[in-house]
């Protein structure tokens, strides 16, 4: 295998060595004297301030609202392996992620051998996955079968988590063509869903996964971010979704859709939900 040309690879930190992800929000990010410099107003996670970046030690800047960056914030991060993701308040949607470009392809290879293995290694991975969600390892290696227990479970799992917030539950229903029309338990669902799916797509992006390779979806673009975010479901989007859904009966002024950013962002940083994603794509093809 060629190394990188010129051994420019090597004038960069490895990624292995550095830090992880780097909030930023609220403010201008620009390059002085050769040093990425972030001018922050406050009113967000930071703290007004004129702060130094360390790009050279972090894999990943998310970049939140209210934020602008220059064209030679870019050249410098592209130039030493750096990515930048814009990002919602908290990391509650995903607008846009230039690639990471890490220094191996080790858990991109893995994911894709595996994936084309479809009667083996792509199957064990599936049952994997459903042994994380439901907490035992099932014997069936049919994937219809696995999906219709997991599809039991979860209507179980529905009713539950409504009971636990006091939310009245009729059963899961979505109408794609009128999504506001349906109830407000199934409202913040899809919001809650949409704001994890954006955090599954940051750790996809983090650990330069493939994200149309899924193992449980299959036709989506974003099959790997869903299968991820999936993995999250029963502890993250459905609390999110019915505390949400508590909140607004009792307090209609303020839109399901609100609330549900203000919980997951909380959520998100509270319980380092990216990071634990990151490590359970890591542990899923055993890559360090």
């Amino acid at each position: 295998m060629l190394k990188g040309r010129l051994g420019l690879e090597t004038a960069r930190i490895p990624h292995a060595d550095r830090h992880g992800l780097i909030w930023l929000d609220r403010g201008a990010l620009s390059v002085e004297d050769g040093c990425l410099r972030f001018v922050c107003a406050g009113g967000g996670t930071l703290d007004p301030g004129d702060y130094r970046i360390p790009f050279q030690t972090v894999s990943m800047i998310l970049l939140g609202p209210g934020s602008t960056v220059s064209h030679d914030a870019l050249r410098l991060l592209a130039r030493h392996g750096t990515a930048l993701v814009a990002v919602g308040v908290d990391g509650v949607r995903a607008y846009t992620a230039p690639p990471l470009l890490p220094d191996a392809s080790d858990l991109a290879r893995r994911q894709v051998r595996c994936w084309a293995d479809a009667e083996g290694a792509r199957l064990s991975i599936a049952r994997k996955m459903y042994a994380w969600r439901l907490g035992e390892v099932l014997p069936h290696r049919d994937i219809a079968v696995l999906r219709g227990i997991e599809g039991a479970r979860m209507k179980e799992l529905y009713r539950l988590t409504a009971h636990r917030f006091g939310v009245p539950w009729r059963g899961r229903r979505y109408d794609r063509a009128a999504p506001g029309s349906d109830d407000l338990p199934n409202q913040a669902i899809n919001h809650a869903a949409t704001a994890v799916e954006a955090a599954a797509a940051v750790a996809v992006t983090a650990t330069a996964a493939v994200p149309q390779l899924g193992f449980i979806h299959e036709d989506s673009g974003q099959s790997f971010v869903l299968d991820i975010a999936d993995l999250f479901r029963d502890v993250v989007t459905l609390p999110i979704a019915f505390e949400a859904a508590a909140r607004t009966a009792k307090h209609p002024e303020v839109s399901v859709d609100r609330t549900v950013r203000r919980l997951a962002g909380s959520r998100f940083r509270r319980d380092q939900v990216i990071p634990a994603m990151i490590d359970r794509i890591k542990a899923l093809f055993d890559v360090d």
